[in-house]
């Protein structure tokens, strides 16, 4: 790899507490000295938060002051700018880039991630995981399956079964609790904080 990079670590970043426990995980356990980071971000643009960022980011005569610091909680760039700060403050040897793509209509999400990282070279890809019961009893929708009665793919269980890559889904447990971490050959493991 260029430029003396062990690796490529990919962590898909979006505004969420399950995304930050994802980077919370890479940050503190799987980036080296030398990796490459790669914050990936899938845009939505038909997403309600766009939606509500675009209504704040219009002037308002009597309170222009409280719709920008919310506009400044709910930007979508200022939420990656902030996430690769933390990064040079945690990693400063590590390199960090951010990376942006529009969801493309028809196509899923875990497809998009998954053809991003094959194509970026990535090494490790770590993504913030959200699963209930009913996910671990059911499991998730398979594409090309029926769709009748199933629920939306699970973006998480998709990467980890179809990655060629090491890929890990995080669930970061409570402040100090540790995180419980998914891969193809590991299933509910549990590593302390």
């Amino acid at each position: 790899m260029e430029g003396g990079c062990r690796r490529r670590v990919m962590v898909v970043a979006d505004p969420t507490q399950e995304s930050a426990g994802a980077l919370q995980y890479a940050l503190s356990k799987a980036i080296l000295e030398n990796d490459e980071l790669i914050l990936f971000n899938v845009e939505n643009p038909n997403s309600w938060r766009n939606t509500l960022t675009t209504f704040l980011r219009r002037p308002s005569r009597s309170s222009g002051s409280a719709a920008a610091s919310i506009e400044g909680s709910l930007g979508h760039a200022d939420f990656l700018e902030e996430m690769k700060n933390a990064c040079k403050l945690a990693k400063p040897k590590v390199r960090v880039r951010v990376e942006k793509v529009a969801l493309i209509e028809g196509k899923e999400k875990a497809s998009i991630i998954l053809d991003h990282s094959k194509a970026l070279a990535v090494d490790v890809l770590i993504i913030g995981q959200r699963r209930s019961l009913s996910t671990i009893i059911l499991g998730y929708r398979r594409p090309g399956g029926s769709t009748r009665g199933t629920k939306p793919i699970d973006t998480a269980e998709y990467l980890i079964d179809k990655s060629s890559c090491t890929c890990v889904g995080v669930q970061k447990k409570g402040q100090n609790g540790g995180y419980l971490l998914n891969t193809k050959t590991h299933k509910n493991f549990w590593l302390l904080a």
